[in-house]
C-alpha cells in the first residue's frame, strides 16, 4: 500500500436541499450546499488476480459529468484553534466566517475516529477557504519535530501576495518560523516558473505555509490584484512517491485535469524548499473551479519520511482537502473500484449544517 501524505473529504451538493439553498455564509454564493460527505486516504491498493477498473470507467458520474466539480476549502488540525485564528486572521488577514463545535457518532464515522469531540472553524482569503479543526477529544500527535519538506506528510497552501517585499517584512515582524531561508526568485532560464517569488514559513502548530507572487503574464489574472497584500489560496501542495499512482486517484478516479507540468531545481529551488540538491516535478491539477491541487514529487533526495501509516485525523500534521461532487454515492463507488481505502465507514449524511453543510 502506498499512502501519499494527506487525506480528501468529498462532498454531495446533489441532494434537494442543496437545490434550494445556497452556502452564502461560507463565502461561495455560487456553491450548492453539499450534505454527504466521506473521507478517503490517498492510498493505492494492489490486489493480486483483482485488476483496478480501467481510468475511463471510474473518471465520471452516471450523467457522463466528472465526479468532482470544485475543490473547496483546505483543512488541518490545530492544537489550540484561538492561537490559530489569531495567526491566521492578524498575520494573514483570513477573516473568520463559521465557528462551531460538532460531537455525535456521524462525525465519529466520517472521521474515523471515537468519541470525537471537535471544533471546527472556516475562515475565508479572497474567493478561498481554509478549515481549522480542534479535536477537544481524542487529542492527537504533535507536529514531528524532525519534519522536511520532503516528507510524505507535507502540505502547504500557496498564498498570493502582491507584494513580496513587503509580505516578508510583515511576516519578519510578527516573528513567523522560517521554512525557507528567505524569499526566492525562480530563475528565467525555468520558462514555466520563471520570475516566480516564493517564501516557506510555518504556523505555531508547525504546518508549511507559503506566499508567492506570480509576475506578470503568469497565474492567474486575478492575482495581479495590487489593492491588498494578501490576495487569496492559489493552490495546495503535496508531496507524493509517484506522480503515476497519484495521478490514478486525482486524475482518473475523481476527474482532475492536468493543467501544467513542470520539473524545478537549482539552488534558488533547494532553499526554498531548504532540501540540499532538491529537484521536483511538478504536476499541477485543477477541477472546474476552487484552488489548485500540486503534486511535489522529489526526484532527489528521495529520503523523505514516508507517511506514518497510523496517522489519524486528529494528529497536528493531518491535512484534508474538501471536493464537491454531485454524487457521492458514485464517488464512493469509484474509488472502491479501484481499491482506494476509505478511512470513513462510508458515505455519511450530517445531522445538521453545524458546518454550514
Amino acid at each position: 500500500m502506498n499512502i501519499f501524505d494527506c487525506r480528501l473529504s468529498i462532498a454531495d451538493w446533489s441532494h434537494p436541499d442543496s437545490r434550494r439553498r445556497r452556502c452564502e455564509p461560507h463565502g461561495s454564493p455560487n456553491l450548492p450546499c453539499w450534505l454527504f460527505l466521506f473521507l478517503l486516504i490517498f492510498s493505492s491498493l494492489t490486489v493480486p488476480g483483482i485488476p483496478a477498473e480501467p481510468a475511463s470507467a471510474s473518471a465520471t458520474a452516471p450523467n457522463g459529468a466528472s465526479l468532482v466539480q470544485a475543490v473547496d476549502a483546505i483543512g488541518m488540525t490545530v492544537g489550540d484553534m484561538d492561537r490559530s485564528v489569531d495567526f491566521f486572521s492578524k498575520v494573514l488577514t483570513f477573516e473568520k466566517v463559521s465557528d462551531v463545535e460538532v460531537t455525535g457518532s456521524d462525525y465519529e464515522r466520517l472521521q474515523g475516529l471515537f468519541g470525537v469531540r471537535m471544533r471546527v472553524v472556516r475562515m475565508t482569503l479572497g474567493g478561498e477557504s481554509i478549515e481549522l479543526t480542534e479535536y477537544l477529544a481524542p487529542r492527537g500527535r504533535t507536529f514531528p519535530s524532525d519534519t522536511r519538506s520532503n516528507d510524505h506528510w507535507f502540505q502547504h497552501v500557496a498564498i498570493i501576495v502582491s507584494d513580496m517585499d513587503t509580505a516578508y517584512r510583515m511576516l519578519r515582524q510578527h516573528k513567523v518560523q522560517h521554512a525557507s531561508s528567505g524569499p526566492q526568485r525562480l530563475p528565467d532560464w525555468n520558462k514555466n516558473a520563471g520570475g516566480i517569488q516564493a517564501f516557506y514559513f510555518r504556523d505555531p502548530d508547525g504546518h508549511f505555509l507559503e506566499i508567492l507572487q506570480f509576475p506578470k503574464g503568469k497565474g492567474d489574472p486575478k492575482w495581479q490584484h495590487t489593492d491588498k497584500l494578501f490576495l487569496g489560496i492559489d493552490h495546495t501542495a503535496i508531496v507524493v512517491k509517484d506522480t503515476e499512482e497519484s495521478l490514478k486517484f486525482y486524475r482518473d478516479t475523481l476527474g482532475l485535469k492536468v493543467v501544467g507540468e513542470n520539473e524545478n531545481y537549482d539552488t534558488e529551488q533547494e532553499h526554498l524548499n531548504n532540501v540540499f540538491g532538491a529537484r521536483l516535478r511538478i504536476t499541477a491539477l485543477r477541477a472546474s473551479s476552487g484552488p489548485g491541487i500540486e503534486f511535489l514529487e522529489y526526484l532527489s533526495p528521495r529520503d523523505g519520511h514516508p507517511m506514518p501509516a497510523d496517522q489519524k485525523a486528529n494528529d497536528i500534521a493531518h491535512w484534508q482537502t474538501r471536493v464537491l461532487t454531485r454524487d457521492a454515492a458514485a464517488a464512493a463507488q469509484a474509488t472502491r473500484n479501484r481499491k482506494f481505502a476509505s478511512v470513513s465507514s462510508g458515505v455519511v449524511s450530517l445531522p445538521d449544517r453545524s458546518l454550514g453543510i
